[in-house]
């Protein structure tokens, strides 16, 4: 989850990872922002869309290499499609999209199989969503309380940047009833994960000056910072028995680079060039990188036997709008390419019973610019 993380389109790029640069040349920070007014700014939740009638379910072939996917299905088709992470009992999933035409990411859910879409986000820009316990309700990051339209875009002259919106976290009923507000920073806040336990949540927050990684009750109760060192850190995600916690970070290793992010930071934007993955305990002890690849490591997850990371990168070509998943040991050993398509793959989560993996691409897209999800069986 953006996580911040990313959806990757020509040209540009976006964060739910937000993701990464000349990475610039290849995607859009999925919390990046947007010019113009969402086009159902003002829907409320008692007036979420819902559309079977719109369900996809394509049979898509695998790449070679792609050994370990087999029966792959295309579930969305159209707009960027990203961030999509399934429920406890793996029938349900949440995602952001800008399907339908809409000028930026609002959040929605539907069954595995493409049915039963809902939208319940109310305007502004979302990202990063999740399942809470049983199902029936979801978190998810939006920028509606500071302001009903798309945030605006980041300043061209400053280069390539990302803008850090002015998200909070929120929850739902998974019919888009019962809105209620999480936390309260009015800052970016977002790309959260709820721990196995279902009694914690993982997040990223400015909340105290520096984009960093901390824990929360689900109810917004008991915050703990768990990253202080200055520079990026982000996309969190718990590793299956709860004890560590997996994320993307950049931490500048002089004092003109460190200098010139934060004074990015106070004007809500970073300048993504770098990131690579690293492992925490929980309470955010023994905090150790995992890979040093180059290029932009982003949407880290965890193989069902929580030993491995599964992750995007295009560290074969850090200038390449080329990101690849692969799959690395906890000690940054014995990495292994997973995709091989030319275009982007990004953002995967393997289901909760560990036979499936859902993840977004722009492969097969209609239209240049589309990223669509996909669901495959995996084979070890």
């Amino acid at each position: 989850m953006g996580r911040t993380g990313l959806t990757v389109l020509p040209m540009s790029i976006s964060p739910r990872l937000p993701a990464h640069t000349a990475i610039a040349s290849a995607i859009v920070l999925l919390s990046a922002a947007c010019s113009s007014p969402d086009s159902a700014a003002r829907d409320t939740a008692a007036t979420a869309a819902t559309a079977d009638s719109g369900a996809l379910n394509i049979a898509v072939t695998a790449d070679s290499g792609e050994a370990h996917l087999t029966n792959i299905r295309q579930i969305t088709n159209g707009g960027e499609n990203a961030e999509a992470y399934f429920s406890q009992d793996g029938q349900w999933l949440t995602f952001q999209s800008t399907r339908d035409g809409r000028a930026c990411d609002q959040q929605y859910v539907m069954r595995v199989d493409g049915t039963g879409l809902t939208k319940v986000s109310v305007g502004g820009k979302t990202t990063c969503g999740w399942f809470l316990p049983g199902g029936n309700k979801l978190f998810f990051a939006s920028t509606h309380a500071a302001d009903s339209a798309c945030p605006p875009r980041p300043d061209p002259s400053k280069g390539y940047v990302w803008g850090i919106d002015k998200y909070d976290i929120y929850t739902a009923d998974r019919d888009g009833q019962n809105l209620t507000r999480l936390t309260n920073y009015g800052v970016y806040t977002a790309e959260g994960v709820l721990s196995p336990d279902g009694k914690r949540i993982v997040f990223t927050s400015l909340k105290d000056g520096d984009l960093d990684i901390y824990t929360m009750n689900v109810d917004g109760t008991d915050v703990k910072r768990l990253t202080t060192t200055p520079g990026y850190d982000g996309g969190p995600w718990w590793s299956p028995d709860g004890t560590k916690i997996v994320y993307r970070a950049w931490h500048y290793d002089n004092d003109t680079d460190l200098k010139a992010y934060q004074e990015l930071l106070k004007q809500n934007m970073i300048r993504p060039n770098k990131m690579e993955l690293f492992v925490m305990n929980a309470d955010g002890s023994d905090q150790r990188q995992i890979t040093k690849l180059g290029g932009a490591n982003f949407g880290p997850s965890w193989t069902p036997d929580g030993q491995r990371v599964i992750f995007s990168s295009n560290h074969k070509n850090p200038r390449s709008r080329n990101f690849d998943l692969y799959i690395v040991g906890l000690d940054g050993n014995n990495l292994e390419q997973v995709t091989t398509n030319g275009e982007f793959d990004g953002f995967p989560m393997f289901s909760p019973d560990g036979t499936k993996l859902i993840w977004a691409s722009n492969r097969g897209a209609a239209k240049e610019g589309d990223t669509n999800l996909f669901i495959a069986e995996w084979k070890n």
